[in-house]
Order: structure tokens, then sequence, then C-alpha cells
């Protein structure tokens, strides 16, 4: 199998010690990724998620600073090819003119050649639904497990009572840290399965 670059992951997370990927984590620095592999790019949510504004009136992070993690990966997966996630509704979406992909399901290309699609990582493995934006360039678009996948088992969010409310629920957990952002294995392979059909040629310089 090709090796495959896995930018913007953890040290000892779900991309460690597999063969054929080549890890950037946060000590390597995924910005400087100069190729020649394809990706798998995390670039960091918290400055673009829709937790977005809750950080900046918390800590004082503003919207979309997030010092060249998302241009960077963006920049690598045109150039390389590979395969770009974050979570649905990104405001990194709008910032780089990326067209926000239907909840139905189905790729939608852009003006780049780039395809986006929605899915949800509860469909993989996941314990909440974790709506997710793919971002894929030079590869093969699989068939995915489109629209809203099955009742949730948890739920991301801040304010547990507002989210058991909104779901309609009792009892049911809230993630937070590591497991609320952790990749399920299955859905890190599909990610891995994709970059791996990358055509290496040069998308944009």
């Amino acid at each position: 199998m090709a090796t495959i670059a896995a930018l913007y992951v953890q040290t000892d997370g779900v991309y460690s010690g597999l063969p054929g990927i080549d890890l950037w984590d946060e000590v390597r620095d995924a910005r400087t990724y100069a190729g020649p592999h394809p990706v798998v790019a995390h670039p960091p949510c918290q400055r673009w998620c829709r937790l977005a504004p809750v950080n900046l009136a918390r800590y004082g992070q503003a919207i979309g600073d997030d010092a060249g993690c998302f241009t960077a990966a963006l920049a690598s997966v045109r150039r390389w090819g590979g395969v770009l996630e974050h979570p649905a509704y990104s405001r990194a979406w709008l910032a780089h003119h990326i067209p926000w992909p239907g909840e139905a399901g189905g790729w939608q290309r852009d003006a780049d050649g780039g395809w986006c699609c929605y899915v949800e990582q509860i469909s993989y493995g996941h314990q909440a639904r974790k709506p997710t934006w793919l971002y894929a360039v030079g590869v093969d678009l699989p068939e995915l497990r489109w629209g809203r996948g099955s009742d949730p088992a948890a739920w991301i969010g801040t304010s547990q009572a507002r989210n058991r409310a909104a779901l309609g629920v009792r009892g049911i957990a809230q993630l937070g840290g590591r497991a609320s952002s952790e990749t399920p294995l299955e859905f890190r392979d599909l990610l891995i399965s994709i970059a791996a059909t990358a055509q290496r040629q040069a998308v944009a310089a």
C-alpha cells in the first residue's frame, strides 16, 4: 500500500503505529508538510466549529485563528491528493469558499476540483452522531453511509441539559475531551482507503 501522511493527528492516537502511515503530530507540525505522499488531514477545529463563539467568549480564542492549520491542510490535500476531515458546518468552508454539502448525501464538486460531502461518524462506530464534512481531491470517490445515522449513545456539547432536551431523551452521556474528538477505527480506515487511491498529480501548486 502507498504511504499516507496523516496530518494533525495525536502522537499516540488511532494512526500511531500503523504500517504505511507517515504520522505528523503537533511536535512535527503538519503545516510544514511538503509531500510527496497523499494525505489524510484532521486540522484542529476549535476555532472553526459551531462552538467557536463559545470558545471566543470563554477563552478569548478568535474564530478562525488557528495559526494557518486549516489553510495548510487544504493546500496539502489539493497539492498531493487525499482527504480532509472537519466538523459539519465548519466556518472554514465559508472562509475558503468551499460549497456546503447537503445532509442527504453524495459528493459535491467545488470550483477548485475538489469534492465534499456530509457523513455522520456514528455510522462508522462513534458514540455520538458527530456530523462531519469531508473534502477530497485526486481520489476515487466511494459511496458512503449517507444521511443521518442511528440514535446516538452520547452527545458532544457544552450543556448536558440543553443537549438532552434537544435530543428528546434522558440519560444520554455527554462526551468531552479526547473521547469526543477521536476518530473511530472504521472511519480512520475509510479515510486511509480514500487517500490511498490518490492519483499522484499536483492539482494545485
